[in-house]
């Protein structure tokens, strides 16, 4: 179970975008076990609007050979991890 539903969430980014409150106030009047949390929340909402507060629920599965294949090309160029994760996360999706 997730620690806090959406609908909890969608509340408390509503009412920082509304301006009733920062981060530590907000996390401290809703118990949010750190700033970090709401910080995120806010971020993925203002990227995804309300999709991006929604639980995601399915872990993907990766073949060996396209895991082989990522880290043959991390190995072989100058490409950082992070990078090189986003650009196969863009092939996949």
């Amino acid at each position: 179970m997730a620690k806090y539903s959406y609908e909890f969430k969608m509340k408390v980014v509503q009412e920082y975008l509304a301006g009733k409150g920062g981060f530590a106030f907000l996390s401290e009047k809703y118990n949010i076990s750190s700033t970090r949390d709401l910080q995120k929340w806010v971020s993925a909402y203002n990227e995804f609007g309300s999709d991006g507060l929604m639980r995601k629920r399915k872990n993907q599965t990766y073949s060996f050979e396209f895991k082989l294949h990522v880290v043959e090309l991390y190995l072989t160029t100058e490409v950082s991890y992070q990078d090189l994760a986003f650009s196969a996360a863009q092939k996949i999706a």
